[in-house]
C-alpha cells in the first residue's frame, strides 16, 4: 500500500502551486480584509501639528507656575488666531492645534479659573500633554507593511495617514461544489435515505470570512454529466472546493471528471484523521481541493489545508496553519498511522489555556462539533496524550 502524504509535505506541495492573485488600486474604504501588495505610507506627518493631549490651557512652561490671563478658547480644526505671547494662557481641547509660543498644555483638573484668568501652583515641564507633529510617525514612512491584512486597525492607520487608495490583490473569486444524490437543501422536507446538506454552508461560510467572494453550486447528483456541468463552471474561479465523491466508491465521480476536464491531480490521500481522502490539483492557476463529504472532515481539512493556500493566493506572508499552545485537560488516544486533529473547548485559567476534548469525535459529528473551539492537534504515534500534556491546536 503507498504510504499516505504528511501533512506538512502536502501543504508545501499546494503552496508551491499558488500564484498570488493580481494587484489593484482600493479605496481604502473599501479595502478592509483586503491584502496589501505595497506599502501604505503615510502622506502627511501623524499627527500633522502638535496637538494637545488633554483638555486644559496651552501655557509656556517658563512661566508656571503663576497667574494668567486666557487669551483665546481653542477648539479642534479651529488654530489660534495669534502665537501665545509671555505671561498668557489659551483653553484649548482634546486635539486642537497647540499654538506657537506654547511648549505645554496643562490639564483643566490642575488649574483653578476665576475672571477669564488661571491659577497654576506648579511649575509645568515642557513637551507636557502636547503630541508632537510626526509624533506617531513622519511623512512617507510605512504606516502598513505589505502583505498585511487590513483589518480595522491597519484601516485606520492607513486613513489617519492620508492613504485614500492602497494597492491590494483582487478579490478571490472561489466556488463551491457539493455533491450526492441524498442531499437536500436545509429546510425543504426529507425523503428516505436522504439528509441535509451542510458542507456548502460550511464552506462558504469559511472562504466569505477570509474575503472571498464565492459562488456556491448547488449540490450535485452522482451522475457523470451533472459533475461536469458543475465542475466546468466552477473552474472558472481562482480557488475550487468540492465535498464529497473523492474517495473509492461507484459514485465518488469527483476526480474522474476533473481529469477529463483537464485538472492535474498533484496528491490524493493525506495521513491526517479525519480527512483522509483529500485531493488537490491545479488547472492552470486555478486551486482545485476535492473534500471528505462528511462535514467534521471538510471542516478539518479547510481550516488546515484550503485556509493557507487563500491566505497565499491574497499574498500573505504568515500563512499558517497558525498554531497556538495549550494543555490538555484529558487523555486523547493516538492514531499509530495519522495525525489527528481532534475538537476541543477552551478555556483560560491563570494564564493557561486549557483545552478539554468534546464527546464525539466521529467525522459525521458536525452537530457536536458546534461545541468546539478549537482543533487539537494529536501526532501519530503509539499510545496516548496525557492529561497535562502540552499541545499545538488551530481556534476555530
Amino acid at each position: 500500500m503507498m504510504e499516505l502524504l504528511g501533512v506538512d509535505a502536502a501543504l508545501e506541495l499546494i503552496l508551491s502551486r499558488v500564484q498570488v492573485l493580481e494587484s489593484e488600486d482600493v479605496p481604502i474604504a473599501d479595502a478592509a480584509g483586503r491584502v496589501l501588495t505595497a506599502d501604505a505610507r503615510a502622506t502627511v506627518d501623524l499627527p500633522p501639528f502638535a496637538s494637545s493631549a488633554m483638555d486644559g490651557f496651552a501655557v509656556r512652561a517658563a512661566d508656571t507656575p503663576g497667574t494668567m490671563p486666557v487669551v483665546e478658547r481653542l477648539a479642534a480644526g479651529r488654530p489660534a488666531t495669534r502665537p501665545l505671547r509671555a505671561g498668557e494662557a489659551m483653553g484649548i481641547a482634546t486635539g486642537a492645534v497647540v499654538p506657537d509660543g506654547a511648549d505645554a498644555v496643562i490639564p483643566l483638573e490642575y488649574v483653578v479659573e476665576h475672571d477669564n484668568a488661571i491659577g497654576i501652583a506648579d511649575a509645568v515641564e515642557a513637551g507636557s500633554h502636547v503630541r508632537p507633529q510626526g509624533g506617531d510617525v513622519p511623512s512617507g514612512a510605512v504606516v502598513v507593511a505589505a502583505h498585511s491584512r487590513l483589518g480595522p486597525a491597519q484601516i485606520g492607520a492607513a486613513a489617519a495617514a492620508g492613504a485614500g487608495v492602497v494597492q491590494c490583490t483582487r478579490r478571490l473569486r472561489a466556488a463551491v461544489v457539493t455533491t450526492g444524490t441524498e442531499l437536500r437543501r436545509p429546510g425543504e422536507p426529507l425523503g428516505p435515505g436522504q439528509i441535509y446538506e451542510a458542507n456548502g454552508a460550511i464552506l462558504t461560510a469559511a472562504l466569505t470570512g477570509s474575503g472571498a467572494d464565492v459562488v456556491a453550486i448547488p449540490a450535485v447528483a452522482d451522475d457523470r454529466e451533472l459533475h461536469r456541468a458543475a465542475l466546468g463552471t466552477a473552474l472558472e474561479a481562482d480557488l475550487v472546493v468540492s465535498s464529497g465523491g473523492v474517495s473509492v466508491g461507484p459514485h465518488d465521480l469527483v476526480r474522474t471528471v476533473e481529469r477529463e476536464l483537464g485538472v492535474e491531480e498533484v496528491f490524493w490521500r493525506v495521513a491526517v484523521k479525519p480527512g483522509k481522502p483529500l485531493a488537490f490539483g491545479v488547472r492552470d492557476r486555478t486551486l482545485v481541493f476535492g473534500l471528505p463529504g462528511n462535514p467534521v472532515s471538510a471542516l478539518v481539512c479547510f481550516e488546515v489545508f484550503v485556509r493557507p493556500a487563500v491566505r497565499a493566493l491574497q499574498g500573505e506572508r504568515d500563512v499558517g496553519p497558525r498554531y497556538l499552545a495549550g494543555e490538555l485537560v484529558a487523555h486523547v488516544r493516538r492514531n499509530a498511522d495519522r495525525d489527528e486533529f481532534v475538537r476541543a473547548r477552551r478555556r483560560v485559567e491563570n494564564g493557561r489555556v486549557l483545552l478539554e476534548p468534546v464527546s464525539g469525535q466521529e467525522s459525521h459529528m458536525i452537530a457536536r462539533a458546534a461545541a468546539a473551539d478549537a482543533l487539537v492537534l494529536s501526532p501519530r504515534g503509539e499510545g496516548s496524550l496525557a492529561a497535562g500534556s502540552s499541545v499545538r491546536f488551530l481556534a476555530l
